[in-house]
């Protein structure tokens, strides 16, 4: 079988995509790799939830997907939405790499004043810490975040270290601890999602990682139970059944925080309801603060 494997056009976006062709490749596999541009690429100047979130990051693989453009297409799996069209599945889930947020600086950690983060629950984690620091709006992609950094404009900006590493980049500077800054709910994982054809299920599905794909829908259940998306900062994170999740308000002032032993998905809904209702109040307050209807 050959597929055509979508991608949007970022060198990351390719990095990972080119993983999954030579995992393709090594089972026999034909694939060619289409790119598609996505409004997350082409509207930069403004922040991430005032064009949809992460989901536009995927809207225009998906559509592609069900056009019978492509076959399948590659994904950072914290950029999938929890909401999917009918017609598609996530047939594949990679093993996951590094799920941590990496600190890049090439200043003394004392002399850090100004980060880099487009991030809601980035800038709240950040404040948290060290709430005399500043956090500044900062979109492009890795390339242009870290040209930004050397410039001048920030001290430090903070970049997923998966990231980094599928780009073979090393930076000066030190990743972030996942108890404290704890990571968006499926970060360091590539997701392949494809047309709902057993043929193509079959094949792809040979990538899928058991472990990554439990840990990863752990992660996934919480989120869809607390809602908010990009809008409430949130972190949430499963390695092996340990999962912690935390929802922040926007400053990083207040919190609330769950830390259990997770074993299934249905007790992992269970701890995510269980947030959403101790952190009503931080959410309702992130959508207003932004403007966003619930």
């Amino acid at each position: 079988m050959s597929l055509r494997i979508g991608t949007r056009g970022s060198a990351l976006a390719l990095a990972q995509t080119e993983r999954v062709v030579e995992l393709l490749a090594d089972r026999g596999v034909d694939a060619d790799v289409v790119t598609i541009t996505t409004e997350g690429d082409t509207t930069i100047g403004v922040p991430l939830h005032a064009i949809g979130g992460q989901g536009v990051f995927v809207r225009a693989l998906d559509d592609a997907i069900l056009r019978g453009e492509i076959d399948a297409a590659v994904h950072s799996m914290k950029d999938i939405p929890a909401a999917r069209p009918a017609g598609l599945t996530c047939c594949a889930v990679l093993e996951r790499d590094s799920p941590a947020d990496f600190l890049a600086h090439e200043v003394p950690l004392d002399a850090l004043r100004v980060i880099g983060s487009s991030s809601t629950r980035r800038r709240a984690q950040i404040l948290r810490d060290d709430p005399t620091l500043e956090v500044r709006q900062l979109r492009g992609n890795v390339d242009t975040r870290i040209r930004k950094l050397r410039e001048g404009r920030y001290d430090a900006i903070v970049l997923a270290e998966a990231g980094l590493e599928r780009l073979g980049l090393t930076l000066e500077g030190e990743p972030l601890p996942v108890g404290r800054f704890v990571p968006s709910p499926n970060q360091g994982t590539i997701a392949v999602v494809c047309r709902d054809d057993p043929a193509v299920v079959e094949t792809l599905a040979t990538l899928d990682d058991a472990r990554t794909r439990l840990d990863v829908g752990v992660e996934r259940a919480v989120m869809e139970e607390v809602g908010g998306g990009c809008f409430t900062p949130q972190g949430i994170y499963c390695r092996d059944g340990d999962l912690v999740a935390e929802v922040l308000s926007l400053d990083g002032s207040r919190w609330e925080r769950i830390e259990r032993r997770v074993t299934t998905i249905d007790e992992a809904r269970v701890c995510g309801r269980e947030l959403r209702e101790r952190a009503a109040d931080l959410i309702r307050e992130a959508y207003a603060a932004l403007g966003i209807r619930p």
